[in-house]
């Protein structure tokens, strides 16, 4: 059975069991949507999820090829990016806390990480990977980790700490880690949708797991809709927008827990290692999926008040938050569009 037959969630729980992906993405659905318009989707399971790419070409095979150019660009990116890949550069950084001439797209990630954590005021820091490994390797036993292995973790977090220039990579603090999680997807997104542009494609919608990136307008010449998902009920949608432009990104903490209690989980802050307790969720509208991704989770992490008011000081941006009550926040620029049938979108 093709990968791309089956339901996400299904898809979803074959990667966990070790099933892998294709090694070529193959159309999922080509059909003649307007005069001389094709719209061509393709999907792929990769980073954990799954990675949907839609596309509004004059011909078909114009869209499965640039399709097929942007999965290669994307697969060729994870084995540079992925701290879960052996031979990673990423990889080899977290070994030796150092790396000599990096590959430039690790360099470009991981300096506008720094700089994302220097805006931010420390609240993005992909210097958290001890933390997320001590939860993770404490996950399955009776009890969290211990204060001690806790400020042990701690010590060896604080991305002010790394050194990323063009002829070398270094952590300044033995067993120092990082992952460019909260960042990465963007990027791949950002690079999937150049090489679609370089393929004159004008009209997409790139899907990487809630990292979202469009140009153009779907067919009837409307925006393309994407739908902010409820931390609670995925079939439900509190809000939508509509972009013809830019990127959309989801963090939320309702998707991957460390404990059966539901206080640790992929999301954590750099001072006390603690999972913030006040957000649900927080959608991020920025130019770039780069840009979305890191701004969702350093909003994540800053209390409601906090990145509401830091949401509204930067231009080009908006956000929307979720905390834990189920309240709605949006900041001032957030454009709503209205609803007409909670639970449908033109998210594949």
């Amino acid at each position: 059975m093709r990968a791309e037959t089956l339901p996400k969630q299904d898809l979803l729980r074959l990667l966990a069991l070790g099933f892998e992906r294709e090694s070529e993405p193959v159309a999922t659905d080509a059909v003649l949507v307007e005069r001389r318009t094709f719209r061509v989707t393709a999907a792929r399971p990769a980073m954990g999820t799954l990675v949907t790419v839609t596309v509004l070409v004059p011909s078909r095979d114009r869209g499965e090829t640039a399709i097929g150019r942007a999965f290669e660009e994307m697969d060729r990116l994870i084995a540079i990016l992925s701290r879960f890949e052996g031979d990673s550069a990423l990889t080899h950084l977290n070994i030796d806390g150092q790396l000599g001439g990096p590959p430039p797209d690790l360099l470009h990630v991981i300096s506008r990480a720094l700089h994302f954590h220097r805006v931010t005021g420390g609240a993005f820091d992909i210097s958290v990977a001890p933390l997320l490994d001590l939860f993770r390797e404490r996950a399955a036993g009776p009890t969290p980790p211990s204060d001690t292995e806790l400020r042990d973790a701690l010590d060896r977090v604080g991305a002010q700490r790394i050194d990323a220039r063009r002829r070398q990579i270094r952590f300044g603090q033995e067993g120092m880690r990082v992952t460019v999680d909260g960042i990465a997807k963007g990027y791949i997104a950002d690079r999937m949708a150049r090489v679609l542009e370089d393929h004159r494609v004008r009209r997409y919608l790139i899907d990487a797991g809630g990292d979202i990136r469009v140009s153009g307008r779907k067919e009837g010449r409307r925006p393309w809709t994407v739908g902010v998902r409820d931390p609670w009920d995925e079939d439900r949608t509190p809000d939508r927008l509509e972009l013809t432009r830019g990127a959309v990104a989801t963090s939320g903490s309702y998707e991957r827990y460390f404990d059966p209690d539901r206080r640790h989980h992929h999301l954590v802050e750099a001072v006390e290692g603690r999972s913030p307790a006040a957000t649900a969720s927080v959608t991020a509208v920025a130019p770039t999926a780069m840009a979305a991704d890191a701004l969702a989770t350093s909003l994540f992490i800053m209390d409601p008040d906090r990145a509401l008011a830091f949401a509204d000081a930067l231009r080009g941006c908006e956000c929307l938050i979720i905390d834990r009550s189920g309240q709605v926040l949006r900041s001032r620029g957030w454009r709503s569009a209205a609803p007409s049938n909670p639970g449908e979108g033109d998210l594949p």
